[in-house]
């Protein structure tokens, strides 16, 4: 069975009541995912069973299996992890960048900056509200409501290719696929110091203790959830090295964290530190370069450039890639630039 947890990779947040039955007295015996189906509107035995399964679904503040009974005066309870507000998703005409669409599958280039779904204080502008504005009867997950389509996310201030899926079926074909990390994912990043090879990087992923924003890496499986990212240097530029990642896993803030972990931060990473001069020198010339290239792109250097996988319907392997955005190319350039100059000035 496919962790729902897992496919969404919700990290150890507060769940939300976004339903609560008081039982009446004179209710007789029933199993509790029956008399879920007549009090909640739509909403399939297969569904409540998955929410069941999930947790989701409290008596008398306690978790129970779908094999419950229940009795007279018990206090139901349906809990997720995002606020009611969040299944409220409203269709709005923001312009969406389509690499590859047919009748399963949507492949979208992100911009940076853009919220893929709604969210605390993020309840409109995001890719969702696009996507349900462009397309109708996108589907959900048990218990993903309000992220029509999704079976996977990038933080918002990546760009890169997205996969969405436009039907149940191909949405479980390809959330099978996600589960099993048999996606092809490569990302481009820009990190702070000088990699000496190519490496992996593993580890329990989970919130930092210090930061509930941030995510860190921890020894034993009780603080989070393992993690593998492999990653190989494409080039050097002496105080910054640009490196492609492939992700082995799916975790939230993956790469980023990753590369905190073993002293490499992404340029311009705000939320791991990398917005401030980590490597280099002292001269002003060189703060005043770097500020330029922070001025560029002030945001994560990370892209989702690739993305492989199995055809839903037509059970073939399929790839595409995304070119780097402008902000990111940009800043690459400079660099170029920079470490080209540098290398004269030494010889």
């Amino acid at each position: 069975m496919i962790n729902n947890t897992d496919l969404q990779d919700i990290e150890e947040q507060d769940f939300y009541e976004h339903l609560r039955v008081v039982v009446d007295k004179g209710q007789s015996l029933l199993r509790i995912d029956k008399f879920l189906m007549h009090r909640i509107e739509n909403a399939s035995r297969n569904r409540i069973q998955n929410a069941i399964d999930q947790g989701n679904v409290l008596v008398n503040d306690k978790p129970v299996k779908a094999s419950y009974k229940v009795k007279p005066l018990d206090v139901i309870s349906v809990v997720l992890p995002h606020p009611p507000r969040d299944t409220e998703v409203y269709p709005e005409n923001i312009p969406i960048d389509i690499v590859y669409e047919d009748d399963d599958v949507l492949i979208v280039n992100k911009v940076a900056g853009m919220v893929v779904h709604p969210g605390y204080n993020n309840y409109t502008g995001t890719l969702v509200n696009a996507l349900v504005y462009h397309f109708q009867q996108l589907p959900t997950l048990p218990g993903n409501d309000g992220r029509p389509g999704l079976v996977h996310r990038i933080d918002k201030d990546t760009s890169g290719l997205l996969l969405i899926s436009k039907n149940e079926r191909s949405m479980t074909y390809l959330a099978r696929q996600f589960f099993e990390h048999t996606i092809n994912r490569k990302y481009i990043a820009l990190v702070w110091g000088d990699l000496a090879e190519d490496g992996t990087v593993t580890g329990y992923i989970g919130r930092s203790v210090a930061d509930r924003r941030v995510m860190s890496i921890y020894d034993t499986e009780e603080k989070g959830k393992w993690s593998v990212t492999h990653y190989k240097v494409l080039e050097r530029f002496g105080y910054v090295t640009l490196i492609e990642c492939k992700l082995e896993t799916g975790r939230t803030h993956q790469i980023r964290a990753h590369m905190k972990h073993i002293g490499h931060p992404l340029f311009s990473d705000a939320t791991y530190g990398g917005d401030k001069i980590l490597k280099g020198t002292v001269f002003n010339k060189y703060k005043q370069f770097v500020d330029n290239c922070f001025e560029i792109m002030p945001r994560q250097a990370l892209h989702a450039q690739s993305l492989g996988f199995r055809h839903p319907s037509k059970k073939q392997d399929i790839y595409f890639e995304a070119p780097l955005p402008q902000d990111f190319d940009s800043v690459l350039k400079k660099w170029r630039g920079y470490a080209t100059t540098m290398a004269d000035q030494n010889s």
